[in-house]
C-alpha cells in the first residue's frame, strides 16, 4: 500500500472510529481496520486509517457497502409504531428558520447561457454565500421529468420482492437499498432509495436497472444524459466567475462519474422526531436535484438553523459538494442539508450527482493562484478521488463538520 504523503501531502485520513467496527461490516471489499486491531502497525502509520490498495475493488465505483436494515417502505405498510433506531431526540433542540433568511436564490440558465452579467453575478454570489440554489429555464424538457417521475413512482410501487431483484450487493453502494449503515448501533434514516451510475457508461452494471416498468432504462438514460448537459451547462458559468478557463474545469469531469440516487420516503406517524436523510454535505462535485411530488422536506444549514426550501415547479435544485469546495479553493462551499419526512404523504426525488473522472485528482484549480498572486496557497490536500471515494464512502452521514472535507483541510 501507498504511504500517505504519495497522495500529494501528508493526508491525515478519519480514525478508525470514525469508519465502521470493522471491515465484516463495511461488505468485505475495504479492508478497514478493526477498532482493535490495526492492519498494519502503529509505527507505520499512526492512528490514521491506511487507504486501500486501488486493485481491490473489481469496479473503481464498487465501494461504499452499507450494513443490510430493514425496508422502510414495508415497516410503514404494517405499523404505525416507529423503532427506537429511527428516533433521532435532537430533534427536539434543533432551531428552524422563520423566513428571516429568506428562500435559496433562483438562477435563471437560459440567461446564463445568453450572457447576462447580472444573472452570472447571481450565481457567483449563491456558490459563495448559500452553496445552494434553484435554476429554472434549465433546458430539460418537461416530459423527460415527467417520465423519470412516473418510472420511479412505479418502481418503488413493485412488491418488495421484485424490488429486492435489484439489492445491492455488500461490497457497493449501487443498487436498492440505503446507504452509510456501518452500525447495529447507528441512528437509521427513514427512507428507501435505488442508486444507479450512469457514467462512465463502460462501466454501468446493468444488474441494477430495473426492467419494471418496462421504459424504466431508456427513461433513466435519458434523463441521466440530458440532466449531464445542464450540469456542465452550470460549471461553464462557473469557471468564468472564477476567473478560470471553462475547459479547464470542465476537463476534470470528462469521462466523468454520474451517479443518480432515487428516493423514497414513506409517511411516518412520527415524522418530527426521524429525518429522512441526516444532515450531511455532499461529498461529491456537484448535485442537481428534483423534487417528484408535493410533498416537501428538504433544508439547509444556516447561520445555526435550518431554512426550509419551497421547490420552485420543474426547478432543479443545485447544490455544491465538498469536491468543488476543494476544487475552487474554498471560494464555492458545499452547505449541511437533511431531508424530513411527511406525517401523512410520502415524498419522492431524485439526486443526480455529478463528479471528476476516476482519474482525477481532487485538488484546488492551479489556475486560481495564477489569476491571484494573492492566494499561492492551496487551502485543501491533494487526494486520488479512487482514495477519496473509499474513503469518504465509509463514514457514515453526520453534519458536514464531522466529514472526510474536514480532513483534507490544510489547517493555517
Amino acid at each position: 500500500m501507498a504511504p500517505a504523503m504519495e497522495l500529494g501531502g501528508s493526508l491525515p485520513f478519519p480514525k478508525a472510529h470514525q469508519l465502521a467496527a470493522s471491515s465484516k461490516e463495511v461488505g468485505g471489499s475495504l479492508p478497514v481496520p478493526d477498532v482493535q486491531q490495526p492492519a498494519v502497525s502503529s509505527e507505520e502509520v499512526g492512528d490514521s486509517v491506511p487507504v486501500p490498495d486501488v486493485e481491490e475493488a473489481s469496479s473503481p465505483l464498487e465501494v461504499g457497502g452499507s450494513l443490510p436494515v430493514p425496508n422502510v417502505q414495508e415497516l410503514a405498510a404494517v405499523s404505525e409504531d416507529v423503532s427506537a433506531r429511527y428516533i433521532r431526540p435532537e430533534r427536539e433542540l434543533e432551531q428552524v428558520a422563520e423566513g428571516e433568511f429568506g428562500q435559496i436564490p433562483v438562477i435563471d440558465m437560459s440567461k446564463l447561457v445568453g450572457g447576462d452579467d447580472d444573472e452570472s453575478a447571481r450565481l457567483h454570489s449563491a456558490c459563495k454565500e448559500w452553496g445552494f440554489f434553484q435554476v429554472i429555464n434549465h433546458g430539460v424538457a418537461e416530459e423527460v421529468i415527467t417520465k423519470m417521475t412516473e418510472n420511479i413512482q412505479e418502481f418503488f410501487s413493485l412488491p418488495l420482492e421484485e424490488k429486492m431483484e435489484y439489492a445491492q450487493l455488500p461490497t457497493g453502494m449501487e443498487g436498492y437499498g440505503q446507504a452509510f449503515v456501518f452500525s447495529e448501533k447507528q441512528t437509521l434514516d427513514w427512507g428507501d432509495m435505488l442508486f444507479i451510475n450512469a457514467t462512465p457508461i463502460n462501466e454501468r452494471r446493468m444488474r441494477f436497472w430495473p426492467t419494471n416498468p418496462s421504459s424504466f432504462r431508456e427513461t433513466l438514460d435519458k434523463y441521466a444524459a440530458e440532466v449531464e448537459k445542464a450540469a456542465r451547462s452550470l460549471m461553464v458559468s462557473m469557471a468564468k466567475n472564477l476567473g478560470v478557463e471553462p475547459a479547464k474545469l470542465l476537463s476534470l469531469f470528462d469521462d466523468g462519474v454520474q451517479s443518480l440516487r432515487m428516493n423514497y420516503y414513506p409517511p411516518c406517524e412520527q415524522a418530527s422526531k426521524v429525518t429522512g436523510i441526516a444532515p450531511h454535505a455532499d461529498g461529491t462535485g456537484l448535485t442537481l436535484l428534483t423534487r417528484l411530488n408535493q410533498a416537501q422536506g428538504l433544508q439547509v444549514m444556516k447561520e445555526g438553523k435550518w431554512v426550509p426550501i419551497d421547490p420552485l415547479p420543474g426547478a432543479f435544485i443545485v447544490n455544491i459538494g465538498d469536491m468543488l469546495e476543494i476544487i475552487t479553493n474554498g471560494e464555492y462551499k458545499s452547505i449541511e442539508h437533511r431531508a424530513l419526512v411527511n406525517d401523512k404523504n410520502e415524498r419522492l426525488s431524485i439526486a443526480s450527482f455529478h463528479d471528476p473522472s476516476m482519474s482525477a485528482m481532487i485538488e484546488p484549480l492551479s489556475d486560481l493562484f495564477i489569476k491571484d498572486e494573492k492566494k499561492q496557497t492551496p487551502n485543501y490536500k491533494s487526494i486520488s478521488h479512487r482514495d477519496y471515494k473509499k474513503i469518504s464512502r465509509q463514514m457514515k452521514l453526520d453534519g458536514k463538520d464531522r466529514g472526510f472535507i474536514t480532513h483534507m483541510k490544510i489547517q493555517a
